[in-house]
């Protein structure tokens, strides 16, 4: 955004001090009166139209200059310290089970919580985001990425059986923590998604737990379904080291509300530092000034101009 303006714009109360001293202040001298001497030496030259236009302009554009007409151009740098994401969805056997989304009880689990999740990675515009896919084995659906149409896309192409149908937790957090250990981000987050107990992963819990202290990552743990059918204590105590939350769901449109809560609580952060830009134009004011005053120099006291 770009405006001109002066820089000192007070120095254009010059102009009527100019015109006051040139009508109240011409110097006086002594004088000699001799009745019609403009026979002898013709006729008295004069200041004309022509000289006063270059005397006033010649002053006008010198205040310009002095003024200092100036364009000031307005900048924004606006820095946007992103997070780094995972997203680490459970897609072991169990997640086809139906009657999670009470819009539609004949929707499976997987389908419902990837909804949710689309949604979420749609929001997360400033962001990077990876996602990991885990049931007996972890596998990396995608890395931390911008992209968020690749992303979406690798999305829709996720499905129940793609690795397995057990359920590996502890090895699909440790993946999460190998990617993100690597991110120069300030902010590193992790969010697991389970309905099931872990039954195949080769780190054990213990292990994962002291990864989890000694990492500055912060985890959040969705667990989804009824409380019997997971291991929520180990799960809480690994969102609690890991200075993050754990959730318990049984529908969707709950899910749906823990993304948005954790959404709100991770936001970006922006921070807009503003400055601005001079490009000064005195010179070419100041040109015209001395070329007007040459000019009036010229016809007056050489060339002269007469009646």
């Amino acid at each position: 955004m770009s405006h001109y303006s002066f820089e000192f714009p007070f120095l254009f109360l010059l102009l009527p001090l100019f015109w006051f001293c040139f009508r109240e202040c011409r110097a006086r001298t002594m004088a000699i009166y001799l009745p019609y001497i403009h026979i002898l030496l013709g006729e008295k030259r004069v200041v004309t139209k022509l000289l006063k236009i270059l005397k006033w302009g010649a002053i006008i554009s010198f205040v310009i200059a002095l003024a200092s007409p100036v364009k000031v151009t307005k900048y924004h740098n606006v820095k946007k310290e992103a997070r780094d994401i995972m997203l680490i969805i459970d897609s072991s056997k169990s997640m086809l089970d139906r009657g999670f989304d009470s819009d539609n009880p004949k929707k499976d689990k997987f389908s419902a919580v990837l909804e949710v999740v689309h949604d979420f990675i749609a929001k997360r515009t400033n962001d990077r985001i990876g996602l990991i896919n885990f049931a007996s084995s972890a596998f990396i659906a995608s890395p931390l990425t911008f992209d968020k149409a690749y992303l979406l896309d690798i999305l829709k192409k996720q499905a129940v059986g793609l690795v397995g149908s057990r359920t590996a937790i502890y090895d699909s957090l440790l993946e999460a923590e190998y990617i993100l250990a690597g991110s120069s981000a300030k902010s590193r987050i992790a969010i697991l998604l389970t309905d099931g107990v872990d039954n195949m992963s080769q780190t054990s819990f213990r292990d994962i737990l002291e990864v989890t202290k000694k990492s500055s990552i912060k985890l959040y743990i969705i667990g989804i379904g009824e409380r019997s059918d997971i291991d929520t204590e180990k799960l809480q105590e690994l969102a609690k080291e890991a200075k993050g939350k754990f959730y318990l769901v049984s529908q969707k449109s709950q899910l749906a509300n823990i993304y948005k809560e954790i959404d709100k609580s991770e936001t970006t952060d922006i921070r807009s530092e503003g400055y601005k830009q001079y490009t000064y134009y005195y010179y070419f004011p100041l040109v015209v000034s001395i070329v007007l005053f040459l000019l009036f120099v010229y016809f007056r006291s050489v060339k002269g101009i007469t009646k």
